[in-house]
């Protein structure tokens, strides 16, 4: 796949540019050349990747090596956010059916930038790994909000769910950690357990504050903390939260790398722990300036 790491290195020009067969402006690594069809009503595209030497605004072109021109080429009918690139090589790969093989995207600034042979499965994919309700769960609502909002564009990655829904132990003999949650039983935070045999749902230091408070009570435990749970349990790179702040960053789990961000992360660390993980993951699979 060929997808620029910025729309700054990619050039348009007309055929028979002056000078075009002798200098060029020093960021342009690709090129493409417009050619208007008069009696079509349209134009065809050619690709080019540059190859340049010199020092200055305008280098030499040593040679224009053909990347893809005629039916191979489409240019995208409508303005993309042409930062996102999970957007970009998805639509592109749908798009490069048959001779098809390369698309050029315009942006709402009306930069331009190509993909050509795009290749899915470069996007890295990472699993929300979290407990429900509320409903969505709290970090994959902030995720999609600022995954809707293009932070994420750059990092060529998408996001899948994986939430493990709580009210399959909702009943009068379940104990939550905390009554915000909305489930039906009691709650460590507001009631008063007197009887052996209930079930605590939580993690270790609802398991603690338990036994501080009702020490002598008998009871069983559903541990959903991501570090000991059998529950909660990654099934590829993730990222998760965790109560103990201390706990928080860059982890493995299960054998998956993932990042943990405390209960209440705000979007900024949720953001920071997100780049984190992908470059730690790109760093691994040596992916890491392989995308350009």
């Amino acid at each position: 796949m060929i997808f620029p790491e910025e729309y700054k290195h990619v050039g348009v020009t007309k055929p028979l540019y002056p000078g075009i067969e002798e200098s060029i402006y020093f960021l342009t690594d690709y090129l493409i050349v417009e050619r208007e069809i008069h009696d079509a009503d349209s134009s065809e595209y050619a690709v080019y990747h540059v190859n340049k030497s010199g020092e200055g605004l305008l280098r030499k072109v040593e040679a224009l090596e053909l990347i893809a021109s005629g039916e191979e080429v489409i240019k995208y009918d409508r303005e993309l956010n042409i930062k996102d690139r999970t957007l970009l090589i998805e639509t592109a790969a749908k798009i490069c059916i048959g001779k098809v093989n390369t698309v050029i995207f315009t942006g709402v600034d009306r930069h331009v930038t190509i993909v050509h042979d795009p290749d899915p499965s470069s996007i890295l994919e990472i699993e929300i790994l979290d407990v429900a309700p509320p409903e969505p769960s709290w970090l994959s609502l902030v995720i999609r909000r600022l995954e809707a909002s293009g932070i994420f564009g750059d990092l060529q990655v998408r996001f899948a769910e994986k939430v493990i829904n709580l009210r399959r132990f909702e009943g009068k003999n379940t104990v939550f950690p905390c009554s915000a949650s909305g489930l039906e039983g009691k709650c460590l935070d507001s009631d008063i357990i007197t009887e052996n045999g209930h079930l605590l749902v939580g993690c270790e230091i609802s398991k603690a504050l338990f036994e501080m408070r009702f020490p002598e009570l008998e009871y069983s435990f559903v541990n959903i903390c991501p570090f000991k749970s059998e529950l909660v349990v990654p099934s590829r790179s993730f990222i998760t939260r965790c109560c103990r702040s201390e706990k928080s960053g860059l982890v493995n789990i299960s054998g998956f790398e993932g990042a943990v961000v405390h209960w209440g992360a705000s979007e900024y660390q949720i953001v920071e722990a997100v780049r984190n993980l992908v470059h730690r993951l790109r760093e691994k699979s040596g992916d890491l300036d392989s995308r350009a």
